[in-house]
């Protein structure tokens, strides 16, 4: 219930002591600044239950509130705990929209926010951060990485403080051909750029003839629709996501635009109508009349486009006109979902403009209107500055101190065209600006995460931007930033190697090995060898061409240091240089630059993880059940907390364990690939629905199978696993067969088949229960179960990925009865795809609370989705896999989570690599599987690294990780090696 309301023009004060209210009539007339702060102190209070009220609607699990705080902050004479990990939301965005009042819940009302508006800057900047730091993500400060586009600089508009703007006879022709256009493009995407910034004048042809001529000449109709042709070309040729500040719009408009863009724009600037007069900022500018910039932002969220605006500080309005603005934003918001961030940009003096003579807005200003946007719109809206509009460190802290929570956009290639006199910061000083503040500096897309979420980015994005902004993606919906991949021969992250305890070399295998920039851009773009998807085909060429820079942006990039964007194995920026790794070093940034990063990167040493972070790791070693939230942070580490949490992992490792890792021989045999299920994940399966992907259906003789298993036993197996798609020809008697013929053949083989699903199919093929069929297999010799199909335990993941296969609840009925009838079962989990960190928590929890009934679950297996030939990734719909970070915290946090009922957490090498392996074994892994002998259902999905890894091999991986090989049996007792030259 709101503290402050409007009612008959009187403003009402009510205590919390629930006394008479205090009437304040002629608001800031009769109360004091107590009374105000014990406003402010309810508001922030208001914004910290408002996100444990989120997070008990969207857990699974019971949240406790014994975890450190984020950051306490103190208010007055109160103090506040910051956002706490194991009670704060975790929902990733994976909600359906919110309601208005859902959206404008926890928020301060019109009349509270004006009454605490004037209490001390440092008393509102304090209650901000405090505010912010309860976002999902309060450890994270953003940018977007890209490249500025100035279409044309003509401009109906004469805005007497903008220097962008010019006429026809300062400029070399009207719009920028398209050739300059993918030109910059090209070479922000060589640079690790994700987004492609098009800002342009606001209808130039209705002024300009040159404007009408040259649109003309070119064959469109308007400048809106040579923009969205570019953008189009952009998209399609480069991958980088358009982000289009066109001016003021109506639906069509921006319809138009939304089908070529992630995201658009519009400052609102101001609607104070003192700006429109004679003299004033805005006087004969007919598209800064706020009730048209109002009607665009209005029109944005009509037409579901993800949004940005703002406000221009110092330009003639009031403080408190700049509130009425916030207000006005928060409504519009309310209506529609669609603001993903709100910018505060101070006003600068530029020469030879009508305000030249004018004072820059006060840093004062700045950050009060900072602070109070944070206040007034929440914990939830993105707040940004620009840091080269605030130049300088400490200038930078206080915006981060006032409750900003990004940057904006920064390009390592070209100027700030708005403000061409402020050059953007090195990444890497804002890297160490970040981390001063106790923040990590992350990239970001142009579209913000909650847009990209799996059931949001068909609401948001069209259909034609979505395939580019999952390639782009994490799994959190923040930049990718990285080349490598599963399955791929792409080489990891630069930093991979500190994540290992002993710095040896790492393994032998093609991925460490340097490819082509052509390989590479091929890869990236989603191809594999003589496979390309008519719908990528295009940016698949295109990506190609990106490895040598224009010798323009060369010359740029040279100027900046050689900057590149690129996020490393720990999820932190590499801070690297191509000019310094090469030996330029008078082309890198300056010393102080050096030293800056220096400190930032010190701050990332192992074992000085955050406070939240290092309480969700002393709750695992107490053996306390973590909560999803908790789960849902501990995959968000990166830097010293991603250490911290690996680290942490293999000490448990180490207890758990002690130094050696098994390894088991084994043959794999899918005996077939023809199925009936439209898994949308997988490339093995043949079916009505995979006809075109690679390889031909088969089904295996029950010979064949025989006479793999009997080969197996030969060169030293203890173990066939054995799966295959779901024929339309099989029953429960089929597999039966399979299992009596294999045990005929081989009686001392132990056979590890049959997949939930296949088991679940089998059952129901033969009209029994499914404990029925599992004592039929157990009787006829099966020793054990794969815990694949798993996928996510989540059903609203599995209604994307396998809609018909079964679901989470079918999937614990059949693990459970196995483990019931004396079979026990591995169990896995395939992620990085269309799933979020939320979804991987609420799996690992699974896992445990039915290990914790049953006991029967002898490992835990992540598989990285491996991408390439996935139907899902041709057709645009996920993406490229889990990041190397990902991949590396999907083990450690299973360690943690899973600790101490799954004692066993297995590296998978034909997904990850050898070199990958090495890291994993660092991160709490204690086994690396199979030998296989025969690799089919990832190699379909186009991975690279083998079918078969000898015994003596991996012992020697083993070996040279500084960890003792044990050869083991499936069900982890040690196994003597039969054969020693297998």
């Amino acid at each position: 219930m709101p503290l402050l309301s409007d009612e008959g023009g009187s403003t009402t004060l009510a205590n919390a002591d629930e006394q008479e209210p205090i009437t304040d009539s002629a608001y800031g007339t009769v109360a004091g600044d107590s009374e105000r702060l014990h406003v402010l102190c309810v508001i922030v209070a208001r914004a910290q239950n408002a996100t444990r009220i989120q997070n008990s609607d969207s857990s699974s699990t019971l949240q406790n509130s014994e975890s450190r705080p984020y950051e306490n902050k103190t208010i007055g004479s109160r103090t506040f705990k910051g956002r706490d990990s194991e009670s704060g939301s975790s929902n990733n965005g994976d909600s359906e929209s919110l309601s208005s009042e859902d959206r404008t819940s926890g928020l301060p009302t019109a009349a509270e926010a004006r009454f605490i508006s004037t209490l001390p800057l440092e008393t509102l900047v304090s209650a901000a951060g405090t505010i912010r730091d309860q976002r999902e993500d309060p450890h994270i400060v953003t940018f977007s990485p890209k490249v500025f586009i100035p279409v044309t600089f003509l401009c109906r508009d004469s805005c007497a403080y903008c220097t962008f703007a010019k006429p026809p006879d300062q400029v070399r022709r009207a719009y920028m051909t398209e050739a300059e256009v993918l030109e910059v493009a090209r070479a922000g995407a060589a640079v690790g750029c994700v987004e492609a910034l098009f800002t342009l004048g606001d209808k130039p042809e209705l002024r300009y003839e040159e404007a009408r001529k040259e649109l003309q000449e070119l064959g469109f109709p308007s400048t809106l629709h040579y923009v969205a042709h570019l953008a189009s070309r952009v998209l399609q040729c480069t991958g980088l996501l358009p982000h289009i500040n066109a001016g003021t719009m109506g639906v069509a408009d921006l319809v138009l635009l939304r089908h070529v863009a992630a995201s658009q724009g519009l400052m609102l600037e101001s609607t104070a109508e003192s700006l429109l007069k004679p003299a004033g900022a805005h006087w004969g500018c007919p598209d800064k009349e706020p009730t048209a910039r109002l009607a665009t932002i209005e029109a944005a969220g009509e037409a579901r486009v993800p949004f940005t605006s703002g406000l221009l500080v110092g330009i003639g309005e009031t403080s408190e006109e700049r509130l009425k603005d916030l207000l006005i934003l928060r409504d519009l918001h309310a209506r529609h979902g669609h603001i993903q961030e709100v910018i505060i940009q101070p006003f600068r003096a530029k020469g030879h403009t009508r305000m030249g003579g004018w004072e820059d807005a006060a840093a004062e200003e700045l950050l009060w209107t900072v602070a109070m946007a944070r206040i007034v719109l929440g914990a939830d809206m993105s707040v940004q500055s620009p840091p080269n509009l605030s130049s300088g460190d400490l200038a930078q802290r206080a915006l981060i101190a006032a409750g900003i929570n990004d940057w904006g956009g920064i390009s390592p290639l070209t100027v700030d065209w708005v403000n061409p006199e402020a050059p953007w910061p090195h990444i890497q000083e804002l890297m160490s600006v970040t981390a001063a503040s106790g923040k990590v500096l992350v990239p970001r897309l142009p579209v913000y995460p909650q847009f990209l979420s799996l059931h949001n980015q068909d609401k948001w994005l069209d259909p034609s931007v979505v395939p580019s902004a999952l390639r782009l993606a994490d799994s959190s919906g923040y930049a990718r930033c990285q080349q490598w991949a599963p399955g791929t021969m792409l080489p990891l992250p630069s930093d991979a190697r500190g994540i290992l305890r002993n710095e040896g070399a790492v393994g032998d295998d093609a991925g460490s090995q340097p490819i082509s920039a052509a390989a590479t851009a091929a890869v990236v773009a989603g191809t594999a060898a003589g496979a390309v998807a008519p719908a990528t085909a295009a940016a698949a060429g295109a990506a190609t061409q990106q490895a040598q820079l224009p010798a323009s942006q060369e010359k740029r990039l040279e100027e900046r240091g050689g900057e590149s964007i690129a996020i490393g194995a720990d999820g932190l920026l590499t801070g690297t240089s191509r000019y310094a790794a090469s030996g330029d070093v008078d082309a890198s940034p300056s010393d102080e630059a050096r030293r800056k990063n220096d400190v930032a990167q010190s701050s990332n040493d192992v074992g000085r993880a955050s406070d939240d972070v290092a309480c969700i790791l002393d709750r695992v070693l107490e053996g306390r059940t973590l909560s999803e939230a908790g789960i849902v942070r501990l995959f968000a580490a990166r830097g010293a907390d991603f250490h911290a949490v690996c680290n942490a992992a293999d000490e448990l490792r180490a207890v758990v364990s002690g130094d050696e890792v098994s390894y088991v021989v084994n043959r794999n045999i899918n005996y077939t690939n023809v199925c009936t299920y439209g898994c949308q994940f997988c490339a093995f399966s043949k079916g009505k629905s995979a006809d075109s992907l690679r390889g031909q259906p088969y089904l295996m003789p029950l010979d064949e199978i025989t006479c793999r298993a009997k080969e197996a036993w030969e060169r030293g197996a203890t173990e066939v696993c054995m799966q295959g798609g779901i024929h339309p020809d099989f029953t429960g008697d089929t597999y039966l067969s399979i299992l009596s013929a294999v045990k005929a053949a081989c009686p001392d083989m132990h056979v590890h088949a049959f997949s939930p699903l296949e088991v679940w199919h089998g059952a129901t093929s033969l009209n029994c229960s499914v404990p029925h069929f599992l004592r039929l297999l157990k009787d006829a010799g099966l020793g054990s179960l794969p815990g694949t199909a798993a996928e996510i335990l989540d059903d609203s993941v599995r209604a994307v990925l396998c809609p018909d296969k079964i679901s989470t609840v079918q999937w614990v009925e059949v693990i459970e009865a196995a483990h019931a009838v004396g079979l026990p079962t591995t169990s896995t989990i395939m992620f990085g795809h269309v799933d979020h960190p939320v979804h991987w928590a609420r799996h690992l929890l699974l896992l445990r609370a039915t290990q914790e009934r049953t006991g029967g679950i002898t490992e835990f297996v992540p598989l990285p989705f491996v991408h390439m030939q996935a139907p899902m990734y041709l057709k645009g719909r996920c993406r490229r896999g889990p990041t190397f970070r990902e991949c590396v915290l999907m083990h450690a946090v299973g360690r943690l989570v899973l600790h101490p009922h799954i004692r066993n957490i297995q590296a998978s090498w034909v997904k990850m690599g050898v070199d990958g392996v090495f890291c994993l074994l660092a991160a709490g892994c204690n086994d690396v599987g199979g030998t296989l002998m025969n690799e089919s259902i990832t190699r379909a999905a186009g991975a690279v690294h083998g079918q078969e890894i000898t015994p003596q091999r991996m012992e020697a991986i083993i070996t040279a990780a500084g960890r003792l090989p044990r050869q083991r049996t499936t069900l982890y007792e040690s196994a003597m090696p039969r054969f020693q030259n297998v």
